[in-house]
């Protein structure tokens, strides 16, 4: 995990902190180019989606479960990792946090359209994807807000892809990352006494986090009939 953060921290890093809608795309795909595709030992999404069907007897829905479960693990390890040393690592480990985070919640949600029949070679599948980051409180709020116009399942399944929405969309999940990133530093904050401290309130954060995306995905992102069963 350390690994693919670095492959993709240093980009990640400036552009996050001037996300206009342009660039926090690039950042993103970025992000869903590793967590879709793989790199290196770190499998991709559909690798991930069919070891988890094939472990759960050919069961989508309970190989969602563990995808789901994995991930959660996943995220708590990256985040104690680069929470260690509390506000003292901090300006260093920031970057990779929230590149390993996106990439790990990034592949969950995808790992899960994978198992309901979407296709991860699809951008508006993609947009979905990234729209699911920001969780069900996130999307719910900016509904009310009109910054987002429609749900990642309406996204996923709209007559065509909308290269604007998919922008407005990122430049949202960017702030979202940025804003869970710096929350979790004024966590840290309490902690910088006790660096080891530090690691499990980054985990906690981390997993929690990656739960309640998990869930939101699952909800969302609902089975589709294959095209092939639809005539």
């Amino acid at each position: 995990m350390a690994g693919v953060a670095r492959f993709v921290a240093s980009s990640l890093a400036p552009a996050a902190q001037r996300f206009a809608p342009q660039a926090a795309a690039g950042v993103l795909r970025q992000v869903l180019e590793v967590a879709i595709d793989g790199y290196q030992r770190f499998p991709g999404a559909e690798k991930v989606a069919a070891k988890h069907l094939e472990k759960n007897g050919d069961d989508p829905e309970l190989a969602v479960d563990t995808v789901i479960e994995q991930h959660i693990r996943l995220a708590g390890v990256q985040g104690f990792v680069t929470s260690i040393g509390g506000l003292i690592t901090l300006p260093v480990s920031l970057p990779a946090n929230l590149t390993g985070i996106a990439i790990v919640q990034a592949r969950m949600v995808a790992s899960i359209a994978h198992l309901r029949n979407y296709d991860l070679d699809d951008p508006r599948v993609r947009t979905a994807v990234i729209t699911c980051l920001l969780g069900e409180d996130g999307v719910t709020d900016r509904l009310k807000k009109e910054s987002l116009v429609t749900s990642p399942l309406a996204i996923a399944t709209a007559p065509v892809f909308d290269p604007e929405l998919d922008r407005q969309v990122a430049g949202e999940v960017v702030g979202e990352l940025i804003a869970r990133i710096s929350g979790k530093r004024m966590a840290l904050t309490v902690t910088r006494r006790v660096p080891l401290l530090g690691g499990a309130v980054g985990a906690g954060v981390d997993g929690w986090s990656t739960y309640r995306i998990g869930q939101y995905a699952d909800k969302s992102l609902v089975r589709r009939i294959p095209r092939s069963l639809e005539q």
